[in-house]
């Protein structure tokens, strides 16, 4: 070959080389572009996924809290109730999940963050509202429940939820449609580099026969890799066997404590049935055991009085105020299960504490005895509470009676108050807040753990037979739950007991007028002769009673068995008072009463009742009221101060732990 062919042959391979270079930098040039092209794509795609995520993740979290809210309306009135509260536990839980989940996939989107976050507030604020109303439910406390049911509809939070998921899905609308631009920009540009790798193709393919020889070597190298592949491949599917192995293990693992689980739950509810069969079966036979022994003072006294009706006076009154003794006994019994089921109606007012407990001083002493020593350790800046004061001193004297007891007669007893900021949960059930407490401390013989836990069951004691009918602590648990408080123990064997009782501070002036019942002294008969009075009594026995009592009161009762007949009465001619049981059927006593305060809005109103359900305490404030059993005396003084509507001077009768 000559020079010149030479130099032609190199020119020609040198040019190759020139162009091969050339078209393998344009090339790698375009396959970055279209690699950049497909990142922002797939970004893009990415983003449009998320969004559809959150605007799907906003309607299943505005589902989840409609389920739940239906469940707990259902749980409040009772449809199913134990399978309502789960489903409305669920669909709470499920709900939290999912904002926490819709927080996770708005975490880099700071406004999106920012109205999550405000989302989150709003769901935490409707918990508050939605545990207030399951937690009056399970505590039995159904009408309080369905009250607040009824305000956690009426509040401003649903709504505000409902918006806040809205903004966020119309941002995220709004936002995946700017993302929707985006991807098909990319994608265009994607398509236009696929075509211009198309063309680049075709050029390069031409090189290809000039690259022959190095497509041979590629060959045998292509042909080794291939073996070396399926090398790797045999491997890879002895390794996907093994893992697929060891996931059929996992798998029946999980299965078999998944039926472990499933067993342990029946179990423990079926342990929950029998505690629940045996609490109750120590209540009745506690309430048939008390009330049976007093019904037998009542019944002998009665029955021996009227054997003796043409013997001595004084033998007839002592067997007549033997059974007064045990109908008293009985309706006391009667106010502790009120008190202790919570449905005793409480008149609250705002009280000084440290009033009230130098006001019963006089009332400890003679109650405790001598060799019982009183100490009062109060606050001088305690805050003032708003609640019943009647209940709450007998609250002090049973305590204070535990306490002699707990002493055998002989020791110091001290009543502390202080104003402490709680913690949710701190003591017992308790909420977050300020609470005055007051604290009953003996150097008795203390309490073990065992009877710490049993302290506030109803009818458990450790006294002795006679002594006491083990409802003093659960009237004074019912009575600070009621209020808003609650009840703590603090004892150990052989260094004495601290009972303390916290009750909600109070800003709030009362209103709330004392039971008359309690204003008037039981040897006080006050009457207003020729008053006229409408009795509406459903019982036939106590409208006779109370007829012949009135009448011997000097007064001009006419008396009706219920409402529609009182209605007539009432048009029918002028009555200076109105005195109404509570329940009856068809129509109940306050009901009666808001149609006759329609006719005449100044008749002077009493009410009468052996039960009052929480659902009745609000329709009697502002009202006179009478517990049954009553004296004629306790009647005189009732009505008279329903007829003058004067203030009278308030006291109340200790009831023995």
């Amino acid at each position: 070959m000559t020079p010149a062919e030479d130099l032609r042959l190199d020119w020609r391979r040198g040019g190759a080389a020139a162009l091969a270079l050339v078209a393998t930098l344009v090339l790698l040039g375009m396959v970055v572009l279209v690699a950049v092209t497909n990142t922002a794509r797939d970004r893009a795609l990415g983003d449009e996924r998320r969004a559809y995520d959150v605007t799907l993740l906003t309607r299943s979290v505005d589902s989840s809290l409609s389920r739940s809210e239906a469940a707990l309306g259902r749980f409040v009135l009772d449809e199913n109730a134990e399978i309502s509260g789960n489903i409305y536990y669920a669909q709470w839980r499920l709900a939290g999940q999912q904002v926490r989940q819709l927080e996770r996939l708005v975490a880099k989107a700071p406004a999106q963050r920012r109205r999550v976050d405000e989302l989150r507030l709003l769901f935490t604020q409707r918990n508050l509202e939605f545990s207030q109303v399951a937690r009056s439910v399970g505590g039995r406390q159904k009408d309080y429940g369905i009250r607040y049911y009824y305000s956690a509809g009426q509040a401003k939070t649903g709504p505000d939820l409902r918006a806040k998921l809205a903004e966020i899905a119309a941002a995220e609308r709004a936002a995946l449609a700017e993302r929707v631009k985006t991807t098909q920009f990319f994608a265009a540009r994607a398509d236009r580099l696929t075509d211009y790798l198309s063309w680049l193709g075709v050029i390069v393919g031409l090189f290809a026969i000039f690259m022959g020889s190095v497509a041979v070597q590629a060959l045998r190298l292509n042909a080794a890799s291939r073996r070396e592949a399926e090398n790797e491949t045999e491997r890879a599917l002895l390794l996907e066997q093994a893992v697929a192995e060891r996931t059929q293990e996992l798998s029946d693992a999980n299965a078999a404590l998944k039926m472990e689980a499933i067993e342990r739950q029946a179990a423990e509810a079926q342990l929950r049935q029998v505690q629940k069969m045996e609490a109750v079966g120590q209540l009745t036979g506690g309430i048939a055991h008390d009330f049976n022994n007093m019904l037998a003072v009542v019944v002998g006294g009665i029955d021996l009085a009227r054997r003796r009706l043409d013997g001595p006076r004084r033998e007839v009154m002592t067997h007549l105020t033997n059974a007064m003794e045990g109908a008293t006994r009985a309706a006391a019994l009667t106010r502790r299960l009120l008190s202790f089921a919570r449905s005793e109606p409480l008149l609250p007012e705002r009280i000084d504490s440290s009033a009230l407990v130098d006001g019963i001083g006089d009332l400890l002493d003679r109650t405790l005895g001598e060799r019982i020593i009183v100490k009062a350790e109060l606050a001088d800046d305690a805050w003032p509470i708003f609640v019943d004061p009647h209940q709450l001193e007998n609250a002090i004297l049973n305590l204070a009676v535990n306490a002699r007891d707990a002493m055998d007669g002989t020791g110091t007893m001290t009543i502390r108050s202080r104003n402490a900021h709680m913690a949710a949960n701190e003591v017992g059930d308790i909420q977050p807040g300020d609470y005055l407490v007051l604290a009953v401390t003996d150097t008795g013989c203390g309490m073990t753990a065992e009877v710490r836990e049993r302290a506030f069951e109803p009818f458990f004691t450790t006294k002795q037979v006679g002594k006491g009918t083990g409802l003093g602590l659960s009237q004074i648990f019912g009575f600070a739950h009621q209020s808003g408080g609650e009840v703590g123990i603090e004892s150990e064997v052989g260094h004495g007991t601290t009972v303390s009782i916290f009750l909600p501070r109070t800003e709030a002036v009362s209103n709330v007028r004392l039971h008359p019942a309690s204003q008037v002294r039981a040897d006080e008969e006050l009457t207003v002769p020729g008053a006229r009075i409408l009795l509406v009594e459903d019982d036939p026995r106590v409208r006779t009673a109370t007829v012949g009592a009135l009448e011997d009161l000097g007064y001009e009762p006419i008396a009706c068995a219920g409402g529609g007949e009182a209605l007539a009465l009432f048009d029918s001619m002028e009555f200076d008072l109105v005195i109404s049981d509570v329940i009856m059927p068809e129509m109940t006593g306050p009901e009666m009463v808001r149609e006759l305060k329609k006719r005449r809005p100044d008749i002077a109103v009493l009410f009468v009742t052996g039960y009052v359900g929480e659902g009745e305490g609000d329709d009697l404030i502002g009202h006179d009221l009478l517990r049954k059993p009553f004296t004629v005396s306790t009647l005189a003084g009732s009505v008279a101060a329903a007829l003058d509507r004067r203030p009278r001077p308030w006291s109340f009768q200790a009831e023995s732990a």
